[in-house]
Parts: C-alpha cells; sequence; structure tokens
C-alpha cells in the first residue's frame, strides 16, 4: 500500500474518532444546558411559590385525605406541574433534582422534579415542581441531525482537504520515487538534479540517492572495464592455445597417446571458452549493454527455433506439438529473447526421455501474454526448483553443461521485465511459462 494511501486511511481513522468523541461531548454539554435552563426556571417557580404562600394557598394545593388522587396543578400538555403535601420528616434535606416518570391521566412522562422542603406554620411540607422533558429531546433530536450534517460535511470537506494537502506534501517525495529510485536498476537513466523541497528528511534523501547512485555508475563502469579486459586477456590467450593445439594435430610424430590428451585439452579449452562467454554475456546482460530493441514476432520465432532442433528431436523420436498462434509482437532484444527461449527448449530436449513429448503454447491471461513451454522429462524437487537460476547450478550432474543456461534466461527476462513461473514434478515433467507484464501488441 503506497505512502499516500496510508496517511489517508490513518487521519480518516483519526478524524473519525474526533467526531465520535465530538459527538459525545456536544451531546453531554447540551443535555446540561438544557437541563441547567430548566432548573433555574423551576428555582424561580419555588421562589414565587414561596414567598406568596399563604394558609389559602396551602389548602388550596395540599393532598386531600379523603382521596387517593392528588391535588395538582397541571399545565397545558402537562408540560409542568406542581406539587404540595405535607411531610413527617422533621430534619430538612437540601433542594434536589431528579428525573422521574409520572402518570397523569393514563399518560406517562419523563419529568424532571425539583423536590423543595419546608416549613410553613409549624408543619413540614414537601414542594414538588415538574418541568416536562420532552422539549429536551426534542431539542437533542433536532441537534443530532444538524451536528451529524455538520460533522459529515466537515468530514467530506476535510477528506478532500487533506488529500490535497498530502498530494503537496508528497510531491517531492513521489517525484523521488519517480525519477530516481524506480531507476535504480538503470543508472543510465537517473537523474541526478535536485528535487526541489521545503522539506529537510527529503532532502537529505534525494541527496543520499543522488551519492549512492554515483557510487553505483563508478562501479558499473568499473566492471564494464573489467569485462572488456577479461575478454581481451582471456579469450585472446585461449584462441591461441587452441590453434597451436590444432597444429600439433597435425604432427605426424605425435603417438596415439598424445593425440589423445590433445584431443581431451582442445575440449576442456572449449568449455572454458564457453564459460568465459557465458559469464561475459550474463554481465552485459545485467549492465544493461543490450539496448537496441525491435519488434519481436513470437510465432516466427517459436517455428524457426524449434525447426534448429529438428535433429535432436528425431534422434530421441520426440513428439513435438507447437500451438502458437496469436500475432503477438514484443519490442525486445530479438537475439536475447531467442537465447531466453532456446535454452529452455534445449533443457526441455534434453531431459526428455526417448519418445517423451514436448508442447510449446501461448495464450493470454488477465490481458498478459504468455508462453509456456511444458515438457515429459525428468522433472525436479521443490529443492532443485528453488535453485535453478543460480549460476553454476546443474540439476543433473551427469549430463554435460556448465549449469549456466537458466542463469542466463533469467538475466534476459528481468532486462525484458519478463515473469517466469516454474512447475514441475519429479519423473513426470516440467513447464516454463513466461509471463511478458509489459504487453505491446
Amino acid at each position: 500500500m503506497k505512502l499516500k494511501n496510508k496517511i489517508s486511511i490513518f487521519s480518516a481513522v483519526i478524524r473519525l474518532l474526533l467526531l465520535v468523541i465530538m459527538w459525545f461531548t456536544l451531546s453531554f454539554v447540551i443535555k446540561k444546558v438544557a437541563y441547567k435552563n430548566i432548573e433555574n426556571t423551576m428555582i424561580e417557580k419555588r421562589d414565587k411559590f414561596v414567598n406568596r404562600l399563604n394558609t389559602s394557598e396551602i389548602n388550596a394545593f395540599i393532598e386531600r385525605n379523603d382521596s387517593t388522587e392528588l391535588y395538582v396543578s397541571f399545565s397545558n400538555l402537562h408540560s409542568e406541574f406542581l406539587r404540595l403535601y405535607r411531610s413527617n420528616n422533621i430534619a430538612r434535606p437540601k433542594d434536589y433534582f431528579v428525573d422521574e416518570s409520572r402518570k397523569v391521566e393514563n399518560e406517562t412522562n419523563e419529568y424532571r422534579v425539583l423536590y423543595h422542603h419546608f416549613s410553613y406554620k409549624n408543619s413540614n411540607y414537601v414542594l414538588e415542581i415538574g418541568e416536562h422533558l420532552n422539549e429536551v429531546d426534542e431539542l437533542l433530536d433536532k441537534f443530532h441531525l444538524v451536528i451529524l450534517l455538520l460533522l459529515t460535511a466537515t468530514l467530506i470537506v476535510s477528506h478532500f482537504a487533506q488529500s490535497v494537502f498530502i498530494d503537496y506534501l508528497l510531491k517531492p517525495f513521489q517525484k523521488i520515487i519517480d525519477t530516481k529510485i524506480n531507476l535504480i536498476n538503470e543508472p543510465e537513466l537517473f537523474d541526478h538534479s535536485k528535487v526541489h523541497t521545503t522539506t529537510s528528511d527529503f532532502a537529505v534523501l534525494d541527496d543520499g540517492l543522488n551519492q549512492m547512485m554515483d557510487r553505483i555508475q563508478e562501479q558499473f563502469k568499473k566492471e564494464k572495464q573489467f569485462i572488456a579486459n577479461v575478454s581481451h586477456e582471456l579469450l585472446t590467450p585461449i584462441s591461441i592455445l587452441q590453434n597451436r593445439l590444432e597444429n600439433l594435430l597435425n604432427n605426424e610424430s605425435i603417438n596415439d597417446e598424445g593425440v589423445d590428451k590433445i584431443v581431451v585439452s582442445l575440449r576442456n579449452l572449449d568449455t572454458l571458452k564457453r564459460i568465459i562467454n557465458n559469464l561475459l554475456l550474463i554481465s552485459r546482460i545485467e549492465n544493461h549493454q543490450y539496448s537496441n530493441f525491435e519488434p519481436i514476432d513470437f510465432r516466427s520465432l517459436v517455428s524457426e527455433l524449434l525447426a534448429d532442433f529438428d535433429d535432436r528431436i528425431e534422434m530421441k523420436q520426440l513428439h513435438v506439438l507447437n500451438t502458437v498462434e496469436n500475432d503477438f509482437v514484443f519490442e525486445g532484444n530479438k537475439t536475447l529473447i531467442h537465447i531466453l527461449i532456446y535454452n529452455i527448449v534445449f533443457n526441455a530436449i534434453k531431459f526428455t526421455p526417448n519418445g517423451g513429448s514436448l508442447t510449446v503454447s501461448d495464450s493470454f491471461e488477465n490481458g498478459q501474454y504468455c508462453i509456456a513451454i511444458s515438457d515429459t522429462g525428468i522433472g525436479m524437487t521443490e529443492v532443485q526448483l528453488s535453485q535453478i537460476f543460480n549460476r553454476f547450478m546443474k540439476i543433473n550432474l551427469e549430463e554435460e553443461g556448465q549449469g549456466l543456461g537458466l542463469a542466463i534466461v533469467s538475466s534476459i527476462a528481468n532486462l525484458h521485465k519478463i515473469g517466469i513461473n516454474v512447475s514441475s514434478e519429479l519423473n513426470v515433467g516440467t513447464t516454463f511459462r513466461l509471463v511478458f507484464l509489459e504487453v505491446k501488441k
């Protein structure tokens, strides 16, 4: 996941948590304010009642002893009430507020109730003043709706504002990735120019990458020079030795034992020459010294390549099936792509017993072109499968070869951004799948 997406998700979660906290905090504050206003109103009513208290009012509001009902005063819609009754409690507790359910005319509602204890003419009384909480509930419902809309709008606006800010903040970092980090494997395309940024950390990263690539490019130059020196210093003496040994073969004074030794020496020199050439090929590929890319038609390439193996195929009496039929054209180095497929097909023929089969097919999977090369050969174990692209790795030590064929295949595939998937089963066969990640039709 990209850094921008991670920051966006993290900040969205933080904003959401903050909004939830704000929701409950504001709800609590609004409820407290509403309750405070109700309580102040009830205190004013309490003071008015007590200040104007006389015997007739007490008699008018007092609870009647001959009835189970309370003599209570209600306003319209039962929004408030006042209740007065005698108390046997000698001690006078402080005034207090509670939320209570009251049933009036078979209708139960929630009220905020003030309990006031007082004495009048040597008698103790309790005054209850209640305010309906319906208005508070309605206020909270309206508040919740408004705050929900505001918080939703805030979340949306902050998300877009944050996206713009993150894009602005990470723009230098993204440029570093595009022009520098993504080109680590292509040093010749590396951009050494400084990335304009006001963020000191990005500036340090940019300077570090430039210094690192300077050292890498210097090492590449030394390696290329080394390759050139090896090509001259090793291959030239080998060629001279080969010529001298071949000339010795024409010397009639050398007996048969001497001839056999010369032939073995020539064979070893030829093997050494092939190893050097293969190592030089791998090095040149990995140093991106093959840049002349051209359109490659795989249907023609596979047909021509199988034709080159006609003698080997006929000698081992193999059944070959070529079903490559898509007109697919890929931009690449034709010589290297030929070597890549040649080495895979060569191994398939080499490790397939007489009378076996070889199949080359192609297809499009998820928009990507694939070539599959399957054989009914000796197969490989999981351990062998994990090491086949290592240099000098030989699956069968009894077979001829230097163990560099598949190492070359891997280097060519990496250069052309070709994926290689290999599946194999011991004594059943092996399948190489080439997946062309950059499709160009």
